[in-house]
């Protein structure tokens, strides 16, 4: 089994290669099954060829940005494989984003062929004038029904005959990935993956989980997800393990569908551990009991795994680390080695950390302070962000990485968790940017100024208010403004809570003092979208 790795050995790989070293060991294995669709790396391994080959006939080469919006499927794996295959860079997009959010995004990566399930396809098209880059759009499943000046190309046309290997020289420092953060502060900004980087966190999965060829890992992520990446695309073809991609998340078919594929550990957001937790009882449940060894989650307070280890029989629930997109792993708990509650296990050696005070002096143990960190190892990293120098170097200050995340670290090497961000939101497994979501409710013609803050939930993460100011004479009610939000961001964005009032609390610069908002909470004037008959869909 993969283990710490030192430096000396500079174990340096890319996803081509952890592909090809499966093939090799197990061509005919089932791999992946995604909602039934069943694949064996040896299928993986030529469809992804092929689509390569496609790729490359539309100009795609090394160094290159696609940009996808894609559901989960065997088709989205498959392409990501292509793409990186020829060692141009997959560019993955949320699929429920659009509008300005969407147009940020897939402009600032600069990519000229974009790929889009055909129900996401027309958001791309209404923006597609301000996205100077774009010249090409793939379409998975029915033609757009938007005019447009894209050339638009149906994704089974990319596929090509040609099924032989790609001649691509790609390295472990070449970047695979770029992957957006939530822009708490500013514009998102895009994450430089390289492959090695990726490897490296899916290898730590293997040792977290202590995966072996026997498990089958299941997960609703979408794989625009980099935690869902490193475990689907590198941990399970590093352990022989087989991957269980459900296409979205269902209350009603998590047991059954853990039933039909086996699964031994699930990969999920901490919101749907809560919802499985308190569902009613079904038959396949009982019959599934003891079936999981591990339910990987973040949160996962201790009633909730409480109840998955009394009521469902799961041996561990929780996450085996703490990390972020940035950086993966830094701390990392071990099935077989479990850490005291709370705490996030140990530091794993391919990081220096520490814990450092407002003026960067290191905290003593159990003192809690901002994280910072650099690596031991090359390519184990993000490269930066795209196109942002400046925001790499502010990152990167006296050359450690400032996570702005607040840990502890005890007397006995144990690392706990202690606070995110002050103005990053986080809602059903989503990151949610304040600064995108300020823009888009800043168009609203009766909105004199807004802030967008955090909530603490009664279920998990965070709940999103929206704190308002009404022009002089507005009508505007809070229901109304929710309802026209409706269009305007993702459904997972979509406030739960509004208020409106006369000022926004300020600092002597005028920043608005969010966490006053923040520590305020639900107040009596607030309006709850969850007491009307307002409902959200996912689309």
């Amino acid at each position: 089994m993969p283990d710490i790795i030192p430096w000396s050995d500079q174990l340096q790989t890319t996803l081509p290669r952890v592909l090809a070293q499966a093939v090799a060991r197990w061509p005919d294995r089932q791999s992946l099954d995604c909602a039934g669709e069943q694949a064996s790396y040896a299928d993986v391994d030529r469809e992804s060829n092929r689509l390569a080959h496609g790729l490359t006939a539309l100009g795609i080469g090394k160094g290159d940005t696609v940009s996808t919006m894609l559901d989960n499927s065997l088709d989205a794996i498959q392409l990501l494989y292509a793409i990186t295959k020829l060692g141009a860079v997959s560019a993955p997009i949320n699929t429920s984003y659009k509008g300005e959010f969407l147009r940020h995004q897939v402009a600032d990566t600069g990519a000229r062929v974009l790929i889009a399930e055909g129900d996401y396809a027309d958001r791309i098209l209404a923006i597609a004038d301000q996205l100077p880059a774009a010249q090409i759009l793939v379409h998975r499943g029915q033609r757009p029904g938007r005019r447009t000046h894209l050339g638009l190309v149906p994704l089974d046309a990319v596929r090509a005959n040609k099924t032989d290997p790609i001649e691509a020289d790609v390295q472990p420092d070449d970047l695979a990935l770029l992957v957006y953060t939530s822009g708490t502060t500013g514009p998102s900004k895009g994450c430089r993956i390289p492959h090695n980087y990726i490897c490296n966190a899916g290898r730590l999965n293997v040792v977290g989980h202590e995966m072996t060829e026997s498990d089958v890992l299941w997960s609703p992520l979408p794989l625009f997800h980099i935690n869902a990446i490193n475990n689907l695309l590198v941990a399970c073809p590093l352990s022989g393990a087989r991957v269980a991609l459900a296409t979205r998340f269902s209350l009603s078919a998590f047991w059954p569908e853990v039933e039909r594929t086996g699964a031994t550990i699930v990969s999920m957001i901490g919101s749907i551990a809560a919802l499985i937790a308190n569902a009613r009882e079904n038959e396949a449940e009982r019959r599934c009991f003891g079936q999981i060894r591990m339910a990987k989650a973040a949160p996962f307070p201790e009633a909730v795994r409480s109840i998955w280890r009394e009521r469902f029989g799961v041996l561990h629930g929780g996450a085996i680390g703490y990390g972020m997109t940035e950086m993966t792993t830094i701390t990392l708990t071990r099935l077989s080695e479990p850490s005291p509650p709370g705490t996030s296990g140990r530091l794993y050696p391919d990081y220096d950390v520490r814990i450092v005070d407002e003026q960067g002096y290191e905290c003593p143990p159990g003192v809690p302070g901002e994280i910072i960190a650099r690596p031991m190892r090359p390519n184990i990293m993000f490269q930066g962000y795209w196109n942002r120098p400046e925001a790499t170097a502010k990152a990167w200050r006296d050359l450690w990485f400032h996570t702005g995340d607040i840990g502890s670290i005890d007397a006995d090497g144990y690392f706990t968790f202690v606070d995110r961000k002050k103005d990053y939101l986080r809602r059903g497994g989503e990151n949610i940017s304040s600064f995108e979501m300020e823009s888009a409710f800043r168009g609203h013609p009766d909105l004199e100024d807004v802030a967008v803050h955090a909530v603490l939930s009664d279920l998990s993460e965070d709940e999103v208010k929206v704190t308002a100011v009404l022009k002089p004479d507005a009508m505007l009610t809070e229901e109304a403004l929710c309802r026209w939000s409706l269009d305007k961001v993702p459904h997972f964005a979509v406030p739960r809570f509004i208020e409106f009032r006369r000022d926004l609390p300020r600092n002597p610069v005028g920043r608005v003092l969010k966490f006053h908002l923040r520590d305020e909470g639900v107040t009596p004037a607030t309006w709850d979208r969850s007491k009307s008959d307002l409902l959200v869909e996912r689309r």
